[in-house]
């Protein structure tokens, strides 16, 4: 039964992902209330399962549709979409499929071996907003100070709302709606999906090639030779800052494709069709899923926003995490390392053997697609 639970979980996890505006925290926080009555094994293993599967299947429609699933897959759009453009959606989906199976299984070994260990180190790095903001002028491509801009502006939307620590009302303008800050979906969706939508919609009139047949072809060896120092390397740097409490898998992603730009023979191709960025990105947003359970179950911290939901469902069992659950509670322990373990398996296979059908979505009409996207 817990291994058909993981299985419907993985194509649930999958098929939320998958949407744009639904991410793994959404998918997680509205299964939380059909797990109280499962057993504790049973309920947390799903949940962990919807994580992963989820962080996966972002990448489908940041390839496909220039939409990222989930915010961890916004830097796959940056050379999954040209690829799909080229005709080369299913190659571009394979290499994701295969990257974030190989991160993610290293996270999660990451994670069985040294989990108090690797929990230690998260306490010495300064506050996520300097980390972010000083990675974020590495990042930039044209300007820095652009880069810096952006990202101070992005400072200044995270403090609208009610501040924990005062209870003072900052930016609200009096409106009830933003005295809990404003989302990070609809501004995900509005900066990538309706951004997107628009630039389309003002260019229905222009005649498209058809995607030809490679669309449906998968990575070959060559494309495996080139990638695999970059995968390595993401998933040594995912699981790392998925350790870091609050940090997660968008900064994972961010800094993963940061990397394999910096390290790449070719960095010139990079947002015009890397292969490389596709497997530096989706390789560290999915070795994450397992470094951010670090702090969860060693700490009690959350690594992520979603983490954090995991973490209620944990105490919604009675469940206690700490450094003494690794002692008084390994069978328990052990069933969500394994259940990660088996769910990376699997979206494996489905998403390798399935990019052949996800990559024929490139062929529905913009005037239908986008409509559906929207």
């Amino acid at each position: 039964m817990l291994l058909l639970l993981i299985v419907l979980a993985t194509f649930g996890g999958i098929l939320v992902g998958a949407l744009p505006g639904l991410n793994a925290t959404n998918g997680v926080a509205l299964l939380l209330p059909f797990t109280i009555t499962m057993e504790p094994i049973a309920a947390i293993a799903v949940l962990t399962t919807i994580y992963c599967a989820a962080t996966f299947a972002g990448a489908i429609t940041a390839i496909l549709i220039n939409t990222p699933g989930t915010s961890a897959s916004a830097t796959t759009c940056l050379d999954g979409y040209p690829l799909a453009q080229r005709g080369e959606a299913g190659r571009a989906l394979g290499m994701a499929a295969v990257s974030s199976t190989i991160g993610g299984i290293i996270s999660v070994i990451c994670l069985m071996a040294a989990a108090p260990l690797l929990a230690g180190a998260a306490y010495k790095f300064a506050p996520p907003e300097y980390f972010g903001l000083s990675m974020l002028a590495s990042i930039g491509e044209e300007s820095s100070i652009k880069s810096i801009m952006s990202g101070a502006f992005g400072v200044l939307l995270a403090t609208v709302g009610i501040d924990l620590l005062t209870t003072v009302e900052r930016f609200t303008f009096g409106m009830n709606e933003l005295t809990e800050g404003i989302g990070f979906v609809p501004v995900m969706i509005g900066v990538f999906g309706i951004a997107e939508l628009l630039t389309q919609a003002g260019q229905l009139g222009i005649v498209r090639e058809r995607i030809t047949l490679r669309a449906i072809q998968l990575p070959s060896k060559a494309d495996y030779q080139k990638t695999w120092k970059a995968i390595l390397r993401s998933s040594g740097i995912g699981t790392f800052i998925g350790i870091l409490p609050a940090e997660g898998a968008t900064i994972a992603s961010m800094i993963g494709y940061n990397e394999a730009k910096r390290w790449s023979k070719t960095p010139e191709e990079f947002g015009k069709g890397s292969i490389e960025g596709i497997a530096g990105s989706e390789a560290a947003n999915n070795s994450a899923t397992g470094g951010a359970m670090v702090p969860t179950l060693a700490l009690g911290i959350p690594g992520s926003p979603t983490a954090a939901v995991i973490l209620a469902g944990l105490m919604v069992h009675g469940l206690r995490p700490g450094p003494t659950m690794f002692t008084e509670q390994s069978t328990f322990v052990f069933a969500i390392f394994w259940s990660m373990l088996l769910v990376n398996v699997l979206f494996f296979f489905v998403g390798l053997y399935g990019a052949r059908i996800f990559a024929r979505a490139t062929l529905i009409p913009l005037t239908i697609l986008w409509p559906m996207v929207f």
